[in-house]
């Protein structure tokens, strides 16, 4: 229970604190800034996992969670449990976020400015580079060491800046998922769903081609 609660909490608070800066960036008319956004995106990813990473592996992100399972370092009868928490957490950050500014149109929802087809494309490279970096740095059910924090906050940091202004750089579906639906923008949400999964997928499968002894091999995690 307590990996579930811990992707709860790092999930509701990765939405709240990230699409909250964007909700207040557009209330304001903009005093957050974009790269101000893309501060909070990565600072709020690192804080989580240096919070919750010995106790869940921080995943919170149903991508991260299948992409995990698919390279058997974690066990597949998790992955609904966790992908349940983690967009209930999504939604009631997006619910919260919806009492305290109602006058927001998006919540922070992540909507493409170019057609559905290059979005898509960017989505699946950007969460394709973030899973690279997880994979890399991490077990699927623990954080490795210092360095995992800062080097996937980093790397959402630099998408965020990057590429924010064409997708909102979601590379996650539960984060995508809550705001978008609360906030009723539904149009291209399944690009946000679809792309980011298989992004992460095809991160794995280029660690198989790199270094498999070490990318996919059961033995890291005993509950696979």
């Amino acid at each position: 229970m307590k990996r579930y609660i811990s992707e709860f909490i790092g999930t509701f608070s990765m939405v709240f604190c990230g699409c909250g800066a964007m909700t207040i960036n557009e209330v304001t008319g903009g005093t957050v800034t974009h790269v101000g956004i893309g501060l909070t995106w990565g600072l709020i990813v690192m804080a989580m996992i240096y919070a919750f990473g010995e106790t869940s592996g921080a995943h919170f992100n149903p991508a991260v969670t299948i992409a995990f399972a698919y390279a058997k370092k974690f066990a597949w009868k998790e992955v609904p449990k966790y992908i349940i928490v983690q967009i209930l957490g999504a939604f009631v950050a997006s619910g919260i976020l919806l009492f305290l500014f109602p006058e927001s149109e998006f919540l922070g929802s992540t909507i493409p400015k170019v057609d559905v087809w290059r979005a898509f494309v960017l989505e699946l490279l950007l969460t394709f580079f973030l899973m690279v970096t997880i994979i890399n740095v991490s077990t699927g059910s623990k954080e490795i060491g210092v360095i995992a924090g800062i080097a996937i906050g980093g790397v959402v940091l630099l998408e965020a800046i990057f590429a924010g202004p064409i997708t909102n750089a979601s590379m996650n579906p539960a984060r995508s998922l809550g705001p978008n639906i609360v906030s009723g923008n539904i149009e291209g949400l399944w690009l946000y769903v679809v792309a980011p999964i298989l992004g992460a997928l095809l991160a794995v499968v280029s660690c198989k081609l790199v270094k498999d002894d070490n990318c996919c091999d059961e033995s890291l995690n005993n509950n696979c």
